[in-house]
């Protein structure tokens, strides 16, 4: 398989990871950016030249302990038509977040036992697969944020999550519970339900 091959079959990215597991020496890399045939979007990440560029597939790349949290996850989970003005993630506290700050993305830490908590995979609006919470802790994150809740972002979301036949209401109190927003979600619940 040629790294042009494993780009077309990943939405036209390819990392050099893929290419090395794929048996193709990452030399090929080199000789398809060269010949134009590829552009470097990353370290270790490639795209086709008529690709739209991907941010959040990009942003996920480059920092893979991270994952799309807040108003960046409520976007991707199609909850708010507010585009993220930055991405924010959310990182282990022990982890050095410079890189990510330099590269403009808003950086949350948690505690590692509540870190993996709800994770899942969305597809982006350019079709790439990332790493993002689920929406009960992505409600849960919002209300726990620093400093004021954007009541203009989350008042529309829980409504429409509470209207939502995907919801999950004891997940939900459940992850409050873990992350220390029970009574704020508990009034939002009483309100809604």
């Amino acid at each position: 398989m040629s790294v042009l091959e494993i780009a077309n079959s990943h939405n036209g990215y390819v990392s050099a990871l893929q290419v090395s597991a794929a048996g193709v020496p990452r030399r090929k890399l080199t000789e398809a950016v060269e010949r134009g045939e590829l552009i470097q979007v990353g370290r270790g990440l490639y795209a086709l030249p008529e690709i739209w560029e991907d941010p959040y597939l990009v942003a996920q790349h480059r920092l893979s302990r991270g994952v799309f949290s807040d108003d960046t996850a409520l976007f991707l989970h199609g909850m708010t038509d507010r585009a993220p003005f930055s991405l924010t993630m959310t990182f282990p506290r022990s982890y050095n977040a410079t890189a990510a700050r330099k590269a403009g993305i808003i950086c949350r830490t948690c505690a590692d036992e509540v870190l993996d908590l709800g994770i899942v995979e969305l597809t982006t609006m350019y079709g790439n697969v990332v790493r993002a919470y689920d929406l009960e802790r992505t409600l849960c994150d919002l209300l726990r944020g620093q400093g004021t809740v954007d009541s203009q972002v989350v008042n529309p979301a829980m409504q429409a999550y509470v209207r939502g036949s995907n919801r999950d209401v004891t997940k939900l109190v459940e992850y409050s519970r873990k992350l220390g927003v029970e009574r704020k979600i508990r009034g939002y619940l009483e309100v809604l339900l």
